[in-house]
């Protein structure tokens, strides 16, 4: 099967990956080390496959500059397991019982929320759902309690395009922060946070692995109704494989670890993500034909939502996109309109071509 070129993928998750870390992928498929096989086809016990695993966890220490206080956790479940997983292992650390803050930005930290309700007392300390999620409630108005075990926030809505632009201030209590959507995206200080977490699928690799970054204190802490691998504790002693791991999602991210470090680090790609959402806002703050609602200080970085001022327009606009080699940009169906999800792989000239489509479509609609 041949192609004329690779298109320019907007999709949410999983994402667009780097063409050399596919290529790569591709060469290594049958022949992998020279062992005759495929890296998916050896035990993940095996000193091969460990060398593999102990070489990702550490390129992520470097690139997010996580301490030794923090352990890497590479489970599978994604951030809906993870959001059974935070409250079962956390919850109990509640003064008066498991209790926890919930600030709820949009539909990932909302399901985080209802989850949670299973487990414990979720009290809802802010949210801007009567905002329509178009922005983060102001800091003074979040109503924290005193007796919490944590406050969760999602530091990225991947389907609302609402970022905090920093990690909150809550004081003393800790902090979970669901960063599934722009992890390595951007400079973050680990150590402002008890929890990390977020999947693979949309700035690292193919779906199957999940990150967690917790601090080690806050393990050995879980409910008696936790399920062992849903157990930080047992996990960490189990290296991440008190079952069977994601041999090829660990291998994917690791190639996507390196692609990273070969660009210079998380702080090289935070000025190409930047470069990349100023040109997309700044078209679409000067076009009559396409808005974004989003509050300007809480625009996300990596999902640019947008909508057309006549939606009777939208049906074409997808289908002479995608004939563009421009694929993916229906919005999530709980928000409606269009979105263009610029993870780091996304190249700058996908970002212009994108642009130069929009400008061309706005001048003949």
């Amino acid at each position: 099967m041949t192609f004329d070129r690779r298109i320019y993928n907007f999709a949410a998750g999983p994402a667009t990956l780097p063409e050399e870390v596919l290529q790569q992928a591709a060469d290594e498929m049958l022949n992998w080390q020279g062992l005759g096989t495929s890296v998916m086809e050896i035990s993940h016990r095996s000193k091969e496959f460990m060398a593999v695993y102990e070489e990702v966890l550490q390129d992520l220490r470097t690139l997010m500059n996580i301490p030794d206080t923090y352990e890497i956790l590479l489970l599978q479940g994604g951030g809906i397991g993870q959001n059974a997983a935070i409250p079962m292992n956390l919850m109990s650390l509640g003064k008066n019982g498991p209790k926890a803050d919930f600030i709820v930005t949009g539909v990932w930290s909302e399901k985080s929320f209802k989850e949670a309700e299973k487990y414990g007392i979720a009290h809802l300390a802010a949210s801007s759902a009567a905002e329509k999620f178009n922005t983060v409630p102001a800091r003074a108005t979040w109503q924290l309690s005193d007796d919490a075990a944590y406050v969760h926030y999602c530091a990225n809505e991947t389907i609302g395009g609402v970022e905090f632009p920093d990690v909150p201030d809550i004081s003393d209590t800790i902090l979970v922060a669901d960063i599934s959507s722009n992890i390595l995206s951007k400079e973050m200080d680990v150590t402002k946070c008890g929890v990390w977490f977020g999947g693979a699928q949309k700035n690292i690799g193919p779906s199957g692995v999940t990150i967690v970054i917790v601090r080690r204190d806050l393990m050995g802490h879980s409910m008696k109704i936790t399920p062992s691998i849903w157990d930080w504790a047992k996990e960490s002693a189990n290296q991440s494989m008190f079952n069977t791991p994601p041999t090829f999602s660990i291998y994917m991210a690791g190639l996507g670890f390196k692609w990273l470090l070969r660009q210079g680090g998380v702080k090289a790609i935070e000025k190409r993500n930047q470069a990349k959402a100023d040109l997309l806002y700044s078209f679409l703050d000067e076009s009559s034909l396409y808005e974004n609602r989003v509050a300007k200080e809480y625009r996300s970085r990596m999902n640019v939502t947008f909508f057309l001022q006549d939606e009777n327009l939208n049906a074409e606009f997808l289908t002479q996109s995608n004939a563009a080699g421009l694929a993916a940009l229906r919005g999530h169906k709980a928000a409606g309109g269009m979105r263009a999800s610029i993870y780091n792989a996304m190249p700058l000239e996908g970002v212009q071509a994108l642009v130069e489509f929009m400008r061309d479509f706005e001048r003949r609609a």
